[in-house]
């Protein structure tokens, strides 16, 4: 699959099998985001990979049990409003039972945290698909980024406390056996020539 190919036939996978990719593969997907460019080439995007079944299921838990908490207010984003209500609700497992779970961190108060994470994050989703592996952007840890509970299970698993949650990514074989690589309609996103 050539690169640009790679990029526009790329999209999320939401039900995954229960076999864990070979780590050769994973480990390709990572080194993807690692070659990802950075503001200044400052390279301090931090990927924290989870493939252990019983982490994931206690962080499912703990993420499920933290949103429960939280108040929807008239401007709540609307994914984060969806995370508070099923969570509400029980049993939510933001991480869709994906067999990887590869969180991003970066410097607080770097300027290009999020950008340069960013990065990283689209380059491990289209070696992703180009592996024809299964990924989707996962945001939650990132919006509870701040939360005490949440930051002390990171840091057990290798956040360091100068660092901020910047996002992550689920991985895994699709449930279907294949990515989905069907086109989606471009609704948005609009392109301004000026000649």
């Amino acid at each position: 699959m050539d690169a640009l190919e790679a990029v526009l036939t790329r999209r999320s996978t939401r039900r995954y099998s229960e076999n864990m990719p070979e780590r050769e593969l994973i480990e390709k997907v990572i080194e993807a985001g690692r070659y990802a460019p950075s503001g200044g080439n400052n390279q301090t995007t931090h990927f924290i990979v989870f493939t252990d079944k019983n982490m994931l299921k206690e962080m499912a838990e703990l993420v499920c049990n933290e949103f429960s908490k939280m108040e929807i207010k008239e401007d709540t984003y609307s994914s984060l409003k969806n995370s508070i209500n099923a969570s509400k609700k029980g049993g939510y497992v933001f991480h869709y039972g994906a067999p990887v779970f590869i969180v991003t961190a970066n410097k607080k108060g770097y300027w290009n945290a999020i950008a340069d994470s960013a990065c990283a994050l689209e380059n491990m989703m289209i070696a992703a698909n180009a592996l024809d592996l299964g990924s989707c952007w996962i945001n939650q840890l990132h919006w509870l980024d701040e939360n005490d509970a949440i930051r002390e299970f990171m840091y057990k698993y290798g956040l360091k406390e100068d660092e901020t949650i910047t996002g992550g990514l689920i991985l895994g074989y699709p449930e279907s056996g294949s990515p989905n690589r069907e086109p989606l309609e471009r609704k948005g996103n609009s392109v301004t020539w000026t000649e």
